[in-house]
C-alpha cells in the first residue's frame, strides 16, 4: 500500500501552497500519494498545470467548503535536458 502524506496549507498564498507540494514531493518517493488542502484560489490553476508538467499524476481535485483537497500521485521525475 502507498503512502498518503497530507498537508494543510489553508490559509496560505500564492505560490505557497504550490511550493508546499513541491518540497514535499522531492522528499519522497514514486507512488506516494499527496493530499494538499489549499484555500488559494490561484492553486486551481497553478497545481495541476505544475503537476502534469513535472510528470506526476493527479488523482481528483475536491471541492470542498472553503478550500480544495488536490490528490497527487507522485511518478517518475523527468530528466532534465542539458543546455549544449
Amino acid at each position: 500500500m502507498s503512502q498518503k502524506i497530507v498537508i494543510d496549507a489553508r490559509g496560505a498564498y500564492c505560490p505557497g501552497p504550490l511550493m508546499e507540494l513541491v518540497k514535499t514531493i522531492k522528499e519522497n518517493t514514486i507512488g506516494t500519494v499527496v493530499e494538499l488542502l489549499s484555500s488559494d484560489e490561484g492553486s486551481i490553476v497553478d497545481i495541476p498545470k505544475w503537476v502534469e508538467k513535472a510528470n506526476h499524476k493527479m488523482v481528483e481535485i475536491i471541492e470542498d467548503d472553503g478550500f480544495r483537497h488536490f490528490v497527487v500521485e507522485i511518478g517518475e521525475k523527468k530528466q532534465r535536458r542539458r543546455r549544449r
